[in-house]
C-alpha cells in the first residue's frame, strides 16, 4: 500500500514545504515505503504560527453552535474516510486492523463530546456578594494557539485528545505528529482541505523535532502547549517554551504496577493482563509493565498466563486477524532486547519468548515475552518497556506489593484485582498514580486521562481537559 505524495495543511491550503523537502515513510512490519511526506523546515513552522494567530482571530469569534457545525462537518468526513485512515494507522504503524478502528472511534468521540462538555461544564455563572452592591460574571474564554505534539503510538487517538478540546474551546491548533506515524495525520489535513474548514483553524506539520518542534516551543505565539510522549521530550519542551509564560500540558511515561491478589477473579485478571500488555504489542503509555502475583496464586497465575502469551498470533494486513504486530523502529526493538538481556544476566528468567521471531525476518518484529525473578534494582522493573515484555514478580503482604508497586518516578496508571472491599478502599488511596482501576479496565473520551510525578500534568479526555483550553475572566460591574 502507498499512499503517494502528502502534503502539510496550513492557512485552510494543503502546501510543500518552501525547501521542497520531503521524507519517505516506511511499514514498520515490512520496511517498505508507503508515502513522500512534505517535510518542515524552521520557515514552514514560522508560517503555521502565523496562519494559527489569523485562524484563532477568526474561530474565536464563532458562539459554540457555529463551531459545533464544522465539527460534525469535519465527523462526518472522518467516517466517510474511515477505511482510508484505517489503512494508513494499519501501515505507517504496523497494528492490527482491528486495533485501527481504536483511532477512528476516538477521533470521532472526541468531536462529538466536546461541543456538548462546553455546553454542560462551563456555562457563565453568576454570583451576588453579600452585600449585593456587584454583579459579579466569570467568563470563559479560548486560551489561544495551541501546539500539541503527537505520540507515535495512536496516531489518531493522540491527535483526537488534542483537537477535540482545541476547537470546541475556541482555540486554534498546530498539530505535530510523531515522525515515526504521520501518515493519518497528513491525511486528516487533506480531509480538513476537501470540506473547505474555516482557514488556520487546524495546521498539521512534521518535520525533524529538533528544527520544529523547538521553533514552535520557542515562540511567543502558542498559549498552551499539549503533548503525549516521553518524559525526556516534555523536559526539552518544558526548556524550549520558557521564552514566554505558557500553558503546559502533557501525558507522558508508564510504569504501570498490575496487582492481583489471592482472592481476585483469576480468569478475569489474566484475560485483562493480556489485553494490557500486548495489546498495541505493549506500546501503550498505560500498558502494565510489572505483574505483582499474590504468593498463594502466582504458580497458577503464571501457568495460565504462558499458556495464553504461547497462543498470541503475530501478523500484519487488513485481512488478517493477528493479536500482535510489529514495533515501530528497529532502536525500539534492540532497545526492548537489551532490556531482557540486562534483566536475565542480573539474574531474571526468561519463561517465554524474547526473541526476533524467524518466520518473520522482514520488520520489527519481536516475540511476545515473560520473564520472572525481577528485582527492584534491574533496569526493566525502573524504566518504561513500551514493548510486548511482562515481568511476574512475587509478593505475600499488602505492604510489601503497595512499597513495590510506588517505587517508579512514574505515576499514570495502576490496576489491582481483589474483592476485599477494605483492601480496595486502601490501595485506591496509597497508589501513588494519577489512575487506579479496579477488577476491570476502561478508558473513554468522558474518562479523565492524566498522571502525577513524571507522567504528566494536566488531563487528556473528559471535562477536565478543556481547563488546559481556557481561561476565565471576572467581571464585576458595581449597581
Amino acid at each position: 500500500m502507498n499512499f503517494g505524495k502528502l502534503k502539510m495543511y496550513v492557512g485552510g491550503k494543503l502546501i510543500d514545504s518552501i525547501s521542497k523537502s520531503e521524507k519517505t515513510i516506511f511499514c514498520p512490519a515490512n520496511n517498505q515505503p508507503i508515502a513522500n511526506l512534505s517535510w518542515a523546515e524552521k520557515t514552514d513552522s514560522e508560517n503555521a504560527l502565523k496562519a494559527a494567530e489569523i485562524g484563532f482571530k477568526n474561530w474565536s469569534k464563532l458562539k459554540l453552535d457555529q463551531r459545533k457545525k464544522w465539527m460534525d462537518k469535519f465527523k462526518e468526513a472522518v467516517i466517510n474516510n474511515e477505511e482510508l485512515l484505517r489503512k494508513a494507522i494499519i501501515y505507517e504503524m504496523g497494528k492490527t486492523y482491528e486495533g485501527s478502528k481504536e483511532d477512528i472511534d476516538s477521533l470521532i468521540n472526541s468531536l462529538d463530546f466536546y461541543p456538548d462538555a462546553m455546553k454542560n461544564h462551563f456555562s457563565d455563572s453568576i454570583i451576588e456578594d453579600k452585600e449585593n452592591t456587584h454583579n459579579h460574571t466569570l467568563k470563559n474564554y479560548p486560551v489561544g494557539v495551541v501546539v500539541a505534539y503527537l505520540a507515535w503510538n495512536f496516531p489518531l487517538l493522540n491527535l483526537a485528545f488534542k483537537i477535540g478540546p482545541a476547537l470546541a474551546s475556541g482555540c486554534s491548533i498546530i498539530i505535530k505528529p510523531s515522525e515515526e506515524s504521520p501518515v493519518s495525520a497528513y491525511l486528516i489535513g487533506k480531509i480538513l482541505n476537501d470540506i473547505n474548514f474555516p482557514a488556520g483553524v487546524v495546521n498539521i506539520i512534521c518535520g525533524e523535532p529538533e528544527i520544529v518542534a523547538t521553533t514552535l516551543s520557542k515562540s511567543k505565539i502558542p498559549r498552551l502547549i499539549t503533548m503525549i510522549g516521553s518524559t525526556a521530550t516534555a523536559k526539552k519542551v518544558y526548556a524550549d517554551s520558557s521564552t514566554s509564560i505558557k500553558r503546559l500540558s502533557m501525558e507522558l511515561g508508564g510504569n504501570a504496577p498490575f496487582i492481583v491478589f489471592d482472592d481476585a477473579d483469576l480468569d478475569t485478571a489474566i484475560d485483562l493482563a493480556i489485553g494490557i500488555k500486548f495489546g498495541n504489542s505493549g506500546q501503550i503509555c498505560v500498558a502494565a509493565n510489572r505483574f505483582f502475583v499474590h504468593d498463594k496464586i502466582y504458580d497458577t497465575f503464571l501457568k495460565y498466563y504462558l499458556e495464553r502469551v504461547k497462543k498470541l498470533k503475530l501478523g500484519f494486513g487488513e485481512d488478517s486477524s493477528p493479536d500482535m504486530g510489529p514495533l515501530i523502529t528497529v532502536k525500539s526493538r534492540d532497545r526492548i532486547l537489551d532490556l531482557i538481556s540486562d534483566s536475565i544476566k542480573s539474574g531474571a528468567k526468561l519463561e517465554y519468548g524474547g526473541k526476533i521471531p524467524e518466520s518473520f525476518s522482514d520488520g520489527n518484529w519481536l516475540e511476545p515475552t515473560v520473564i520472572t525473578n525481577v528485582n527492584q534494582d534491574m533496569r526493566i522493573f525502573n524504566e518504561e518497556i513500551f514493548g510486548p515484555v511482562a515481568s511476574i514478580i512475587k509478593f505475600s503482604s499488602d505492604d510489601e506489593v503497595l512499597k513495590l508497586a510506588n517505587s517508579t518516578d512514574y505515576g499514570l496508571a495502576s490496576y489491582i484485582f481483589t474483592n476485599d472491599k477494605q483492601r480496595i478502599d486502601f490501595f485506591s488511596e496509597n497508589l501513588n498514580f494519577g489512575e487506579v482501576q479496579v477488577n476491570g479496565i476502561k478508558y473513554a473520551i468522558y474518562l479523565p486521562h492524566g498522571g502525577i510525578k513524571e507522567s504528566g500534568i494536566g488531563h487528556d479526555c473528559s471535562h477536565l481537559a478543556l481547563y488546559d483550553y481556557l481561561t476565565k475572566k471576572r467581571i464585576s460591574v458595581a449597581l
